[in-house]
């Protein structure tokens, strides 16, 4: 990786520049660490690595165009060895399998201390992989549930929209029967009541986003 001698080289992926620039701050605050550039989605952010080749960079999960997840991913079939560090709001299980299923070392939430956030950073780029434990236990939690598969994700985010079976079907060409009976198996899988309830539990787990 190309960086200072002297500085912990970072960059910062963020789609709310208020956020890119706190954590700008607190990073060049440092007299180990300081940031190379910004991005605001997953297509800057590449371009951006392949410019600077930073030591670590600190990403966001769901941005407009491409999100974390698939950067992640891009990023490490050009470089595997990348630092990324994803910083979200997000923690829903599904969220951190993917993300660190791609390749993310560390999977951090934005209101955890400063000095937490740091600490992490120069952990990472030292070699090691962290979750806070809440994290760790969220990611715990999801190896004794069961995984929607894309057509029941699917099928959940037109419920998610207001469709009925019968719309469901006509939109996803196929009959309504199928449709019947993959929401009983999604409701199933999630443990849900009803179709609201399954709605609010996928969003919960990150399976779908509004």
């Amino acid at each position: 990786m190309k960086q200072d001698d002297r500085r912990l080289s970072v960059l910062v992926v963020d789609d709310h520049p208020v956020v890119r620039a706190g954590l700008r701050a607190m990073i060049d605050a440092q007299p180990d660490m300081e940031t190379v550039a910004e991005a605001g989605n997953g297509e800057e952010a590449i371009d951006l690595f392949h410019r600077h080749q930073p030591a670590i960079t600190l990403m966001d999960l769901r941005m407009p165009g491409l999100g974390g997840v698939a950067a992640i991913e891009a990023l490490h079939k050009g470089f595997p060895d990348a630092c990324i560090l994803v910083l979200t709001t997000y923690d829903g299980d599904e969220d951190i399998y993917r993300a660190l299923h791609a390749g993310a070392r560390a999977y951090l939430l934005k209101d955890m201390p400063r000095e937490a956030l740091l600490e992490t950073i120069r952990a990472v780029h030292a070699g090691a992989h962290r979750l806070p434990p809440e994290v760790a236990a969220r990611l715990a939690e999801r190896m004794h549930q069961s995984e929607l598969t894309s057509r029941e994700v699917e099928i959940v985010e037109h419920i998610a929209s207001g469709l009925s079976n019968k719309q469901i079907a006509a939109a996803l060409g196929i009959g309504e029967a199928t449709v019947k009976t993959h929401v009983n198996n999604i409701m199933g899988k999630l443990g849900a009541s009803d179709r609201t309830h399954a709605v609010t539990i996928a969003l919960r787990r990150g399976f779908i986003r509004l």
